[in-house]
């Protein structure tokens, strides 16, 4: 695997995020792929997501991966270079495909992303990544259950940021294709504690611990300095040690709610970076939730 040279005096951006990105194929309009005549090619990935609604938020985010040497890899590099995002700590693997994906509206999502460039990742891919000079490193528990070299890759980012000035930030994100609820949830649920903020899904949360509240799940995940609940279109809760404030959804009709999560996770994240109130960090996540719900894609 290879990846492009650093910029001599490259300032660290404000916020890196590291995880796959697959190739996106979904219907042009919101119909089944089963019917489907017309098709669109884009981009999808949680943590590329986030980093591309920050950037478009105007803070500053790298993307941190590893993509296939072919066509695929190099549109996804394009579209999430194109979109603002610093791309140059992405790696390329000459023996491993890039990762593709179809939305089925309605249905949810395919996946054809085993052995895949970014599931060979591994704690020598950020060997040489300033993680510590970050404000915000961001991760989901997408990447822990694509390998075993991943889940290695994300303990050792919580190792260095122990001792750093940032924070990591971490969207649990379970992917039920990827593994089950029994065991993924004393995984994300250890992962979740030892971060500084943690992103989940009411409905998620009762899925892997039978948290049927939000204060349940802020029960669960004492470890976290800040939990940031998702509950669908009623809103969102943040509890820190500053009190908890609630903020409800913006009434939006949904086209399609993959990436919604990831949107608001970043809308979040951007108000954090500019200093606004838990409100406005919380109103900023729906916004930009909202963008996403209104479409197929997963970045608005």
């Amino acid at each position: 695997m290879t990846a492009q040279t650093p910029t001599p005096g490259l300032i660290t951006p404000r916020l890196i995020a590291i995880g796959e990105t697959m190739a996106l194929v979904a219907p042009t309009a919101a119909e089944p792929l089963l019917t489907a005549e017309q098709f669109q090619l884009s981009i999808g990935g949680a943590e590329s997501n986030v980093a591309i609604h920050v950037a478009a938020l105007g803070q500053q985010a790298a993307w941190v991966s590893a993509l296939g040497d072919d066509v695929l890899g190099a549109r996804v590099l394009d579209t999430i270079a194109g979109r603002g995002v610093d791309t140059h700590w992405v790696g390329t693997d000459s023996t491993a495909p890039t990762g593709v994906y179809f939305k089925d509206p309605g249905q949810g999502v395919l996946y054809y992303r085993a052995g895949s460039a970014a599931s060979r990742m591994s704690p020598e891919a950020i060997a040489e990544i300033p993680l510590e000079q970050a404000e915000i490193v961001h991760i989901s528990g997408i990447t822990p259950a694509l390998s075993a070299s991943c889940a290695a890759l994300i303990e050792v980012v919580f190792d260095r940021m122990s001792g750093a000035p940032g924070i990591v930030s971490f969207d649990v994100n379970h992917r039920a294709a990827l593994w089950s609820a029994a065991e993924a949830a004393p995984v994300l649920e250890r992962l979740a504690n030892r971060a500084d903020l943690v992103f989940v899904g009411r409905d998620e949360a009762e899925t892997l611990w039978g948290c049927e509240t939000a204060s349940d799940a802020r029960a669960h995940l004492p470890g976290a300095a800040t939990l940031v609940v998702k509950d669908g279109d009623i809103g969102a809760t943040e509890f820190s040690d500053e009190g908890t404030v609630f903020v409800p959804a913006i009434p939006t009709e949904v086209v399609e709610a993959v990436g919604a999560g990831d949107a608001f996770a970043a809308g979040y994240l951007a108000g954090l970076l500019s200093g606004a109130t838990a409100s406005e960090r919380l109103e900023g996540g729906h916004r930009r939730a909202s963008l996403v719900l209104g479409s197929t894609g997963d970045i608005g």
